[in-house]
């Protein structure tokens, strides 16, 4: 006798046979017994080996042990592998930091940082502690070091040339190559620790973060495509001057992606007539200038604000006209309603000033009068003081005309100020080198506000990557961390233009959220280990769909 399996239909079944000679000595089988399905059989086999066991005096098997190890997350990681892979970038990033000096794989150790920035962003070291409850393909929860970990840091710096090559070449086929829009914007990183290091990029600068707050920090630069798709990153010191970076990050960019036609488009604290003049006198891969659509800082211009006297906006609806500034086209939108909203905030934040200063020359002029109120007595340096104090923390004081040397305190609302400010309110000044016959004025405006876009991805960067603080002590470490995390923007840009061509609701982050709840799960019997994954729900089986990623299974872990 013995034991067979059969299949009817989608089960298969364990039936207990035997093999016997018909009466002319031909061998043949018969089932004898139907002992269940085979997922039912497992425990009833041993006990039934037991039982027979026992019948011939053998050993009685003892029950395996049986060990669960704890479950770790297994969509989010399997996601982006899928894009990591769809990339190619093991392969590109492999080739570019190729050694034969080190004795770990440079590129899973980048590649298990990355994935750490876009799933539960940490520390080196926390990236190792994620990795013991992330089940990410291809590495094991111990193969990776602290060590390990800052020494492909810092062999990245070493390669960071080759490296964005490597990934121009993945990115160029995602371009429109006929033209294609490059956003440029920077911001602000902040960073901690000392460093007597040459060449360190921390510097103590003006915050975006902190609003305008003094922080010690450095400056990041990204390129970006009309797409969404990240182009380009760039560092500099945190006091550098905005201005500088713009031409030596697009001309590294021109000649890498050899770009037949491009448009530059950039925020006006990028602009400058020298900026212009550098930009039409730079070429591209086909010989002609780039163009640009750059925001023009108005108010720096005195200029323009006769101009503006001359010019007629729709007082009840959003309107463009043009004009000429410094031999260049000039587009100027006009929105009533934003014009409206912060003249009334700027009169708002001017009466709260004169309130302050009606208060204090009043106790003055009632204590001049015999008449004491409760507290100090009141002087006119006093008043002077409090009252500077009020306009420092205000960003309506050149507004306000008062001599703080003067003995008696006084001050005047200077409505000629007010009103000039009131002509560039609801106003976007934009210079462009694009012809009126092919871009006109609503199209200008438009290419210009999706520069917004880029604002999206540096609040990616420092919400859901969390690129700051940064806590590297090392400049070329600083400049990996930030190559890591412009690698996970990448991903993440990925994953939303596949997202957003599905029509799907979910963002980048919410959408590994839900992925990162699909775990994965093994369990020793014995000396057996059985591996698995938990059950695909139907939100995150349409991820997949979504994303075009097979789902992982039993056969593929």
């Amino acid at each position: 006798m013995y034991i067979r399996t059969s299949k009817s239909g989608p089960r298969t079944y364990v039936r207990l046979a035997e093999t016997y000679r018909d009466e002319n000595g031909k061998v043949k089988q018969r089932h004898l017994a139907n002992l269940g399905r085979v997922e039912q059989f497992e425990k009833q086999g041993h006990e039934l080996v037991n039982s027979i066991n026992r019948l011939l005096g053998g050993d009685v098997e003892s029950p395996k042990e049986t060990e669960f190890e704890a479950a770790r997350a297994l969509g989010d990681s399997w996601a982006l592998q899928s894009v990591w892979d769809s990339l190619n970038l093991t392969r590109v990033l492999g080739k570019a930091l190729s050694s034969n000096r080190r004795q770990f794989d440079v590129v899973d150790a980048l590649r298990v940082m990355v994935f750490n920035r876009l799933c539960d962003p940490e520390s080196k070291l926390g990236t190792l502690r994620w990795l013991e409850e992330a089940a990410v393909p291809g590495i094991s929860p111990n193969s990776l070091s602290h060590q390990q970990l800052l020494r492909a840091m810092d062999t990245l710096a070493e390669h960071l040339e080759a490296v964005r090559d490597a990934l121009a070449g993945q990115i160029k086929p995602l371009l429109d190559q006929e033209l294609t829009v490059a956003f440029y914007d920077l911001t602000t990183i902040r960073v901690h620790g000392n460093s007597e290091q040459e060449n360190d990029l921390r510097r103590y600068g003006c915050s975006k973060e902190l609003e305008g707050g003094i922080a010690r920090q450095y400056l990041l630069a990204v390129v970006q495509s009309d797409c969404g798709i990240p182009l380009d990153f760039a560092v500099f010191e945190g006091n550098q001057a905005e201005v500088s970076t713009l031409i030596p990050v697009l001309t590294r960019n021109f000649s890498r992606y050899q770009l037949k036609r491009a448009i530059v488009v950039a925020d006006r604290g990028l602009l400058s007539l020298d900026n212009i003049d550098q930009l039409e006198n730079t070429e591209l891969a086909s010989g002609v200038a780039p163009d640009y659509i750059m925001a023009l800082p108005a108010s720096r211009y005195k200029e323009l604000r006769s101009t503006l006297s001359t010019l007629c906006f729709d007082r009840d609806t959003p309107s463009v006209v043009e004009h000429q500034f410094a031999d260049r086209r000039l587009v100027i939108a006009h929105d009533p309603k934003t014009a409206a909203d912060q003249s009334q905030q700027r009169r708002d934040g001017i009466e709260a000033l004169c309130q302050i200063g009606d208060k204090l020359a009043a106790k003055l002029d009632q204590q001049d009068q015999g008449v004491r109120s409760r507290g100090r007595i009141a002087s006119d340096r006093g008043a002077h003081a409090r009252f500077s104090a009020a306009l420092q923390d205000s960003c309506y004081k050149r507004f306000i005309n008062t001599d703080f040397s003067a003995e008696r305190f006084s001050f005047s609302v200077d409505e000629d100020k007010v009103q000039e400010a009131e002509l560039f309110d609801g106003k976007l000044f934009v210079l462009t080198s694009l012809p009126q016959e092919t871009f006109d004025a609503g199209r200008i405006i438009q290419h210009y506000k999706s520069l917004m876009d880029i604002e999206t991805g540096f609040r990616v960067l420092k919400h859901d990557i969390d690129i700051a603080p940064v806590h590297h002590r090392l400049p070329k470490r600083i400049q990996s961390h930030s190559a890591i995390c412009f690698i996970a923007l990448l991903l993440s840009r990925v994953i939303r233009q596949r997202l957003k061509a599905a029509g799907s609701d979910h963002s980048p982050a919410s959408a590994l959220r839900e992925l990162k709840r699909l775990q994965r799960h093994r369990v020793f019997v014995g000396q057996v280990c059985y591996e698995g994954v938990s059950k695909i729900q139907p939100e995150q089986q349409q991820l997949f769909k979504d994303l075009d990623i097979t789902p992982p299974t039993n056969k593929t872990m």
